[in-house]
């Protein structure tokens, strides 16, 4: 049931995405008809949000119980009554599942329109307001107060300041204008500030502005099973080598019950400072991030300063979080992937570097969780296979909790290999919606079955570190 159309692509993005979906391998495990099915399903699920919206419940703060009470009271007040479940998951005990009612195809379009870019767009498709800087158009003579209609640019043509828009844009629902188009576009206008306030969206997801900042964190399912994966224990010293901004590191010195070392570190100054900002709103005091590159963090001497920062010396840390740049193809929605092949292509040998550190910055015996929210195969089971066949030091380890589908075959891995890994597949499920009456007719058991499936795509990897060699 696609409501949007499907992620489109430049071409030569979209010819190499068709052989990795179509590889050999593939092809004579399923068939080509099978895979084909699969891969275009794919396509119209990275189009859509995820069926749920996933919390984290900061524990180290407040009980998943008491979260879920103030949830479902939040709940009664921004949809008016409506009966929205708040699912606890059976094995993670510190999430939150909310079902996202939609698409809702009944809702009246008005004549006056707000045109926002893309990524804002896909934010309204989430539960999130639109905000002043995501506009970019509207109608001539809009006030205040006004019903409209928001649209997304989603190919990013439309021109700052237009007054009417022709191109492809998508509906993303209704809502009433904040401000004027004079106050949006005046020079000495607000640059921030909420500048539609939507009430009857597309998809009806919970809008957490301002919502319960230190007790929970809003994050796709597969981004908190990472966690859990890496299994961090009290007193260790974590290294997350990718950290911004923050969520996966906020997640793992909670679940060390903020005893230990979490060291953060990122390449860009402003996602070091969202990582400390985090880290202090959900009052966690063993998280130390720096603004440095990951690629450069080994150190290959002993240094006098007795600095705390990078670089560090080899075997220093007890597990390692490689949470890598990558190409972001399984992020939902998308509906205009804009990368070229030159720029997807690009993260494999920069994923290799930083992985390259992370062994020699582990302990024997630690472990390294890899993971990527793409859906190449070169940045994902391609490097595990390069990883296992260069540091025969490491080990492919089973994961639990295993929640995700196995492997995909065509990176030459085996079959018992493909069964260790976690591939996140939005398109293991129908593209089906959800209404009302089909979420009070649906148990929980189902209810969270879709959840594990009906998400963003996502990789996941862990290995251990048998030797110092």
């Amino acid at each position: 049931m696609s409501f949007f159309p499907k992620i489109s692509f430049q071409c030569e993005v979209e010819e190499y995405l068709t052989k990795v979906f179509r590889n050999n391998e593939l092809i004579t495990a399923l068939g080509t008809q099978e895979a084909e099915s699969k891969y275009q399903s794919l396509l119209s699920h990275l189009s859509h949000p995820p069926g749920f919206t996933t919390v984290r419940v900061n524990t180290h703060l407040a009980s998943v119980k008491h979260v879920k009470k103030l949830l479902f009271e939040e709940i009664q007040k921004q949809f008016k009554g409506l009966c929205v479940p708040v699912l606890e998951h059976p094995k993670l005990q510190d999430i939150l599942l909310i079902p996202v009612i939609g698409p809702r195809r009944d809702l009246k379009k008005h004549s006056s329109e707000v045109i926002v870019g893309a990524h804002c767009g896909y934010a309204v498709l989430r539960g999130a307001h639109v905000y002043v800087p995501g506009i970019i158009s509207t109608s001539r003579f809009m006030k205040a107060g006004d019903l409209v209609s928001v649209y997304s640019d989603i190919e990013g043509k439309c021109k700052r300041g237009a007054k009417e828009f022709e191109g492809v844009k998508v509906f993303l629902g209704n809502g009433i204008s904040e401000l004027s188009r004079s106050e949006i576009f005046s020079s000495s206008g607000p640059l921030n500030g909420m500048g539609v306030r939507m009430i009857e969206p597309v998809y009806l997801s919970l809008s957490f502005d301002n919502v319960l900042p230190s007790y929970l964190f809003l994050q796709n399912l597969p981004s908190v099973i990472v966690s859990h994966i890496l299994k961090p224990q009290p007193g260790e010293r974590i290294l997350d080598m990718c950290a911004a901004p923050g969520g996966k590191t906020t997640h793992l010195a909670t679940l060390m019950h903020d005893q230990g070392e979490v060291i953060a570190m990122d390449k860009i100054a402003n996602k070091v400072k969202k990582i400390k900002q985090n880290a202090e709103l959900l009052q966690l005091n063993c998280i130390k991030a720096f603004h440095y590159d990951g690629t450069k963090a080994l150190s290959v001497e002993k240094r006098e300063d007795e600095q705390e920062g990078p670089p560090f010396l080899p075997e220093s840390f007890d597990r390692i979080l490689l949470d890598a740049p990558c190409s972001g193809m399984g992020q939902r929605p998308n509906m205009a992937y804009s990368s070229t092949l030159k720029e997807v292509t690009s993260y494999q040998p920069l994923q290799r570097k930083l992985f390259t550190v992370a062994v020699k910055l582990l302990k024997p015996g630690g472990v390294l969780v890899y993971s990527t929210c793409t859906i190449t195969l070169s940045e994902n089971e391609e490097q595990v296979a390069w990883a296992l066949k260069t540091f025969p030091c490491l080990q492919l380890q089973p994961q639990e909790p295993h929640i995700g589908g196995e492997g995909m075959r065509g990176a030459g891995l085996s079959l018992d290999q493909l069964k260790l890994l976690q591939r996140f597949d939005p398109s293991a499920v129908p593209l089906q919606g959800m209404d009302i009456n089909s979420l009070q007719d649906s148990g929980e058991d189902d209810l969270i079955s879709l959840a594990n499936k009906d998400c963003i795509g996502f990789f996941i990897a862990k290995f251990i570190k048998s030797n110092s060699k």
